[in-house]
């Protein structure tokens, strides 16, 4: 995770710590991620970070010169990122896309209607635009959904048929656990034969590669995303 640890944004599902001005990007992280990448001869990385709404950019100069550091220190390796919206800044958007990393990724979270209680701060049209202009460059594009926070079944559908028309390939479905009693309640825990009519739903609407299961994660790791991922980089 880069630029810090602090968000400023207050999402009710996330345990990050919030701010309303975290301290300022560490220079020296692109290089200090890239070198501790290469030391450790990692094939597949994965990159995420707070939102920094508090920035100009939101951060994504810092975003792009840490993808490339690592692409120049580990060649042919296999950067996914996991970012934040930018608040929908074009510009911004555009700065990450041109450092081609394998896979584009932003989380949609959870349905429309739940976004006031869960990512007040957040607006799913934007996230949806995020996801298309990544899709629309020619990435492998991904986002992610936790479940029990009180959607039904047929919203959870029309958000998977929301991504696949954005342009993802990539879907993730897993669990939403209450980091602690500040947050949101489990509304329900999701039966695992849910997570498997999830699953083959997604599949029948066309995505690449679905992971669906409790304790799916965004940055869970899974052979099957790395294999389709190669398979999309020749």
């Amino acid at each position: 995770m880069i630029l810090g640890n602090r968000c400023t944004r207050n999402c009710k599902f996330c345990a990050v710590g919030h701010v309303e001005k975290p301290l300022p990007p560490d220079p020296a992280e692109p290089e200090n991620l890239a070198n501790a990448a290469a030391a450790m001869k990692l094939s597949f990385v994965v990159v995420t970070s707070v939102t920094r709404d508090d920035l100009p950019d939101g951060g994504a100069e810092h975003w792009a010169r840490t993808v490339e550091a690592v692409h120049e220190a580990v060649p042919g390796i296999l950067v996914e990122v996991l970012v934040p919206d930018f608040k929908g800044d074009p510009a911004a958007i555009d700065r990450v896309i041109r450092t081609r990393p394998a896979v584009f990724g932003h989380n949609l979270e959870t349905v429309p209607r739940l976004y006031p209680d869960v990512r007040p701060q957040a607006d799913y049209a934007r996230s949806l635009a995020v996801l298309r202009r990544s899709a629309e460059a020619g990435l492998v594009t991904k986002t992610s959904v936790m479940l029990g926070l009180g959607e039904t079944l047929e919203e959870v559908r029309r958000t998977i048929d929301d991504a696949y028309a954005a342009g993802c390939r990539i879907f993730y479905a897993g669990q939403y656990l209450q980091p602690s009693s500040r947050h949101l309640p489990v509304a329900r825990y999701v039966t695992p034969e849910e997570f498997d009519a999830v699953k083959a739903y997604a599949e029948s609407v066309g995505f690449g590669f679905v992971a669906s299961a409790p304790l799916v994660r965004s940055s869970y790791h899974e052979e099957g995303q790395t294999a389709y991922v190669r398979g999309q980089h020749p």
